[in-house]
């Protein structure tokens, strides 16, 4: 099966029914990962919610998880009527993706490998899944570090982050492509910040799992 795991932010949903329909008609299956952040953050500020983040990951009380799993669960519909009749709404805390628990950050998980069954069936149904980024207790998890797990445990050959930007940037210049060792240097050294951080860790992550990983326009290599 030749599979490609889609993952895009909640802000950039707009794209992803197109991008879905060209990589279906490239012959590939494709499971889509969201993430709502944006959304999440506003209602989070809307209810007085104190928002923070250590380390790229949300610190997640159990008012903040309320608010987690209301707006991933519209982000989920959004994507899948764009979508349409072939788009499978999966909860990921539901269908069995797994986290290791992160309590220094509530209800957090980071993401391990997973195939969850439900996934399996919808793929092998010519569907295309689309998971909320959550894992079984329910836990909280990074939407990006998920697609990779997801990737990595379905034996998918591709891993494809869905942006508002054009790829990675260095010193004002996209990149066309970038060492997996040479962009967690860079991280280390803070020449990311923000939301980039997770991608390339998750992008790496996948590339040493022998996937061809992309952010944008910018390939992660080992």
């Amino acid at each position: 099966m030749n599979l490609v795991v889609l993952k895009v932010g909640g802000a950039s949903t707009g794209g992803v029914a197109d991008e879905v329909e060209r990589l279906r008609g490239d012959g590939s299956c494709v499971c889509v990962v969201h993430g709502a952040g944006s959304q999440i953050s506003e209602e989070m500020v809307r209810r007085g919610l104190e928002v923070r983040f250590v380390g790229g990951r949300r610190f997640t009380t159990p008012a903040a998880l309320e608010v987690v799993l209301d707006r991933v669960a519209r982000v989920n519909a959004a994507i899948c009527d764009s979508i349409g009749a072939d788009a499978v709404s999966l909860e990921g805390d539901a269908v069995g993706l797994r986290a290791e628990r992160r309590p220094e950050l509530g209800l957090v998980g980071t993401a391990v490998p997973s195939s969850p069954r439900a996934v399996k069936l919808a793929l092998a149904a010519g569907r295309v899944p689309v998971v909320t980024p959550l894992a079984e207790g329910p836990l909280n998890v990074n939407a990006d570090e998920a697609a990779a797990a997801l990737a990595v445990g379905l034996g998918a050959e591709r891993l494809l982050f869905l942006t508002d930007v054009s790829g990675v940037f260095h010193d004002g210049e996209l990149l066309h492509a970038i060492d997996a060792d040479r962009a967690e240097a860079w991280i280390d050294e803070c020449r990311f910040e923000g939301g980039m951080v997770p991608k390339l860790l998750a992008a790496a992550r996948a590339a040493r799992g022998g996937l061809a990983a992309q952010i944008g326009a910018t390939a992660v290599v080992v």
